[in-house]
């Protein structure tokens, strides 16, 4: 805003200085150049900067675009290592359960986004007794307690 008072003042001394000829002509100028500069201005406006508050949260703590910048890629960062850890334990699977043990195991508790089923569930979908899937589940669990400890 400093140069718009130095436009201003100029605008002024210029009035004073020369003669009313030429004032209009010079004024249109300099009302000219503090239109430009404020839509120079009016560009940035809308810009976001990384350090300006945006708000604040529960306890009234300022809270800048940066925190919120920051904590997404800690999530993102999270489910790389997820999704990374559940690709390590599907090949653990399938490397140390047979193909029923591993289906089991996954309907059971479950494992890579599928609904948790109870044994019951699970017997009547494989058409089996609930008891041979609580054999089979403990088997499974067995079998991968042996191969991580």
């Amino acid at each position: 805003m400093s140069i718009m008072i130095l436009t201003i003042w100029r605008m002024t001394a210029w009035e004073k200085l020369i003669p009313s000829v030429h004032q209009k002509r010079i004024g249109g100028r300099i009302a000219n150049e503090i239109l430009m500069y404020l839509r120079a201005g009016k560009k940035y406006s809308s810009d976001l900067y990384l350090e300006e508050p945006i708000g604040s949260d529960s306890d009234g703590n300022e809270i800048v675009m940066m925190d919120i910048i920051s904590s997404k890629q800690e999530d993102i960062d999270e489910k790389i290592y997820k999704k990374q850890q559940i690709e390590i334990l599907l090949n653990k699977l399938n490397d140390v359960l047979e193909d029923r043990e591993r289906d089991i195991l996954i309907m059971r508790y479950g494992l890579f986004n599928t609904d948790e089923m109870t044994q019951i569930e699970i017997a009547e979908k494989l058409n089996i007794s609930r008891s041979y899937v609580s054999r089979i589940e403990k088997k499974a669990v067995e079998k991968l307690g042996k191969y991580f400890y």
